[in-house]
């Protein structure tokens, strides 16, 4: 069988729900570590999806919705201030 991982060697999708407060314990949450967290993940998107040699749309397509929700959710407040508005 394999062997035992330990507990700050393993990915958040492998955590057992009993582990998690022990596995969050674990982690760097200061600034530099938060940092090098978003390039390890920004490293793995990139080279996952768009530094491949057989290219196509959907690393680029991820990318585009993930602006359009953000844009969403950033201009909500204004739309929903429109949507009560009476225009007669």
């Amino acid at each position: 069988l394999c062997a035992a991982v330990p507990l700050k060697d393993m990915k958040l999708l492998d955590v057992k729900l009993g582990q998690l407060p022990s596995w969050l314990a674990l982690r760097d949450f200061t600034p530099g570590g938060i940092l090098g967290a978003m390039r390890r993940g920004y490293d793995r998107y990139y080279n996952k999806y768009i530094n491949v040699r057989k290219g196509g749309l959907g690393g680029i397509s991820m990318v585009l919705a993930g602006y359009v929700v953000l844009s969403y959710i950033w201009s909500y407040s204004h739309l929903k201030h429109d949507r009560r508005r009476k225009y007669h």
